[in-house]
């Protein structure tokens, strides 16, 4: 199953509308991109920091501005510093 559905990321947003969504996430405007840390945990085994990259699809870099999703990291991360290191890495 794709790991964006699971975690519930939208493929097409704006930055507001993410930051809304996962007020728990942290995220970032990093160039033409957004850059986002989320944490899983599902009562289970499977827990941890996430990265999430979003690109602008315009010129502009408002908050209101649509993204869409790039990639989501492959692994949890300890916290979430990694995931936004991993996620200026994309």
């Amino acid at each position: 199953m794709n790991k964006a559905h699971v975690l519930g990321l939208p493929e097409s947003t704006t930055p507001e509308a993410l930051e809304t969504r996962f007020n728990y996430a942290k995220t970032l405007t990093f160039g033409d991109r957004v850059l986002m840390a989320g944490y899983r945990y599902n009562g289970l085994h499977e827990c941890g920091y996430y990265g999430a990259v979003y690109e602008f699809t315009s010129r502009k870099h408002t908050c209101e501005d649509e993204i869409r999703l790039v990639e989501v990291s492959g692994e949890f991360f300890p916290d979430d510093g990694h995931a936004i290191k991993w996620a200026m890495t994309v």
